[in-house]
């Protein structure tokens, strides 16, 4: 028998075993599995490694979708962490490269994905407030978002959670540098519900612009002689 001769339930249930690239592969062979790589409940999670994979034509986003992870973790993520002032011309280009990609894929999600349940972002050094203010929004049935190395994620978020997070159960945000102390009070405060974990997020130095830095090392001298 040839594999077109299965019934649809059947090849959904061989598609499944797959990973994203051999799915694309496997449905460039004929028009039915083609069809069969486009149903949308094929795809109700989707696993990133990177922002380069974000633009590969090998998966589907959908309604189907419910847990969603961009987990970046390679020497590139230092650079992407270092802040924009301190860069040089070569970190600038290197960034420069994939800076939109994870946001310009949330929108997307927003667009496409209203039953999202879980959002794992990790080593995602260019993700903003705004794109997770707008996807609490568009997906309100999200229980899960977890945030690890995102390193301009702010109390803007938090504040987001407690204003659109109403079905949120898990809220991480790990080694989020920009993260305070106050944030996160304010977030068990308006929503005790929440599992809330913030690993040395609000212990660590959040970014200052130059001037800022200037000054403080100025008044940390002066300590010092003193």
């Amino acid at each position: 028998m040839h594999i077109t001769q299965l019934n649809r339930e059947c090849l959904l249930h061989l598609f499944s075993f797959l990973d994203k690239n051999s799915r694309k592969s496997l449905a460039q062979t004929c028009h039915k599995l083609l069809e069969v790589f486009q149903d949308p409940f094929l795809w109700p999670v989707l696993n990133f490694h990177s922002p380069v994979e974000l633009k590969k034509d090998n998966f589907l986003l959908g309604p189907a979708l419910r847990y969603l992870s961009i987990c970046w973790h390679s020497s590139r993520v230092k650079v992407c962490n270092i802040e924009d002032w301190m860069k040089n011309t070569f970190q600038k280009d290197i960034c420069r490269k994939h800076e939109n990609a994870v946001n310009d894929f949330l929108i997307q999600v927003c667009n496409r994905c209203p039953n999202l349940l879980s959002l794992t972002l990790s080593g995602c050094g260019h993700v903003t407030d705004d794109y997770l203010l707008l996807l609490l929004k568009s997906c309100p049935n999200l229980k899960i978002l977890k945030l690890e190395n995102c390193v301009r994620i702010t109390d803007r978020t938090l504040e987001a959670v407690t204003l659109y997070g109403g079905s949120l159960q898990t809220l991480h945000v790990d080694f989020c540098r920009n993260i305070t102390q106050a944030g996160l009070e304010t977030v068990q405060e308006k929503c005790p519900s929440v599992m809330l974990k913030a690993e040395r997020s609000a212990d660590m130095i959040p970014d200052n612009e130059p001037g800022e830095k200037l000054m403080l090392e100025r008044a940390v001298r002066k300590l010092v002689l003193y």
